[in-house]
């Protein structure tokens, strides 16, 4: 009976250490893919704080609540999934589906882009009208699909070669922890202006002085913000057509690229891995403008002409 019961007592350690290391497996996968989607995720935070500028103070949590639950539906019931189906079933769509995403970013970007540089842009100013809730929760949120998809593949390419269920359980921890962050950051960065006028009501002497420099400085912060966040769907979405043509056996654009970035790096020494960092995002963004631009001109065209009849 004893002999019996060390027997199932060394079983259940022997499962339990098999636990505790897929558990490890896991926690490690979810930090390499999350490392790896680093760049989209800070794009991801700079373009959402432009969807509640123009709103009251008050509305501007529960805005950015809906797109959080939004961007969580999008990876867990729409990406999730149909990633994992197509990495078993059929993974070379991913890339063709991928560019369709990014030639989405293209044009997002290079339309915002046209709206604040277009020469209508003036008369657009003098009759604009309040922003409508329901339209820019929406358009974050498509937007967002992009971006989380961008995500969702990047961290799935990282961990392809683990077994079916572990993709799936660090898939969801990369969401569930991304949404997370992405969206408790862009909570922070839109009320910073309420916590420094909190600061400057109710304290004095530095803290006062702090809260009051905030709020000064937060219409600039968002500003900038939303320049990057458009900077950033060109840069995203010209990235993924340049890499993506590359994986379909177009390999000039990548190729010059490639050795652009090779030059600057022989050519800046000690500073070379930036420069060559900053040679890709500028090469990315301008193919980027170029698409967006492309489909802006075709769909205004399409616009015109259905106007016309």
């Amino acid at each position: 009976m004893s002999a019996g019961l060390a027997a199932l007592l060394d079983d259940v350690a022997v499962l339990a250490r098999a636990a505790a290391a897929s558990v490890d497996d896991v926690a490690a996968g979810a930090g390499r893919a999350s490392m790896k989607a680093a760049g989209v995720i800070v794009d991801d935070a700079a373009v959402t704080p432009r969807y509640v500028q123009g709103f009251q103070p008050e509305r501007e949590l529960p805005m950015i609540k809906r797109i959080a639950v939004g961007s969580l539906k999008n990876k867990l019931l729409f990406i999730l999934p149909a990633a994992l189906l197509l990495s078993e079933l059929l993974p070379w769509l991913l890339t063709p589906i991928l560019m369709i995403g990014g030639t989405y970013l293209c044009y997002e970007g290079a339309e915002k882009l046209w709206e604040v540089v277009g020469p209508h842009s003036a008369h657009a100013e003098e009759d604009a009208q309040p922003p409508d809730e329901e339209e820019l929760v929406g358009g974050a949120i498509r937007t967002d699909f992009i971006l989380s998809a961008e995500i969702m593949v990047i961290s799935l390419n990282e961990v392809k070669d683990e077994a079916l269920l572990s993709r799936a359980v660090i898939l969801v921890l990369v969401a569930l922890a991304i949404t997370a962050g992405v969206y408790g950051a862009v909570a922070l960065i839109v009320k910073m202006d309420d916590i420094g006028l909190n600061l400057a009501k109710t304290r004095e002497g530095a803290a006062a002085s702090f809260g009051r420099g905030l709020v000064r400085a937060m219409p600039i912060v968002l500003k900038v913000l939303s320049t990057v966040g458009i900077a950033a769907m060109l840069w995203v979405g010209g990235h993924i057509i340049l890499v993506g043509l590359d994986e379909l056996g177009l390999h000039a654009l990548y190729d010059a690229v490639h050795h652009l970035e090779e030059g600057v790096h022989d050519a800046l020494g000690a500073v070379g891995g930036v420069g060559a960092w900053l040679t890709n995002t500028a090469a990315s963004a301008l193919l980027g403008l170029v698409v967006g631009a492309i489909v802006v001109a075709v769909m205004h065209r399409r616009g015109s002409h259905g106007a016309a009849h």
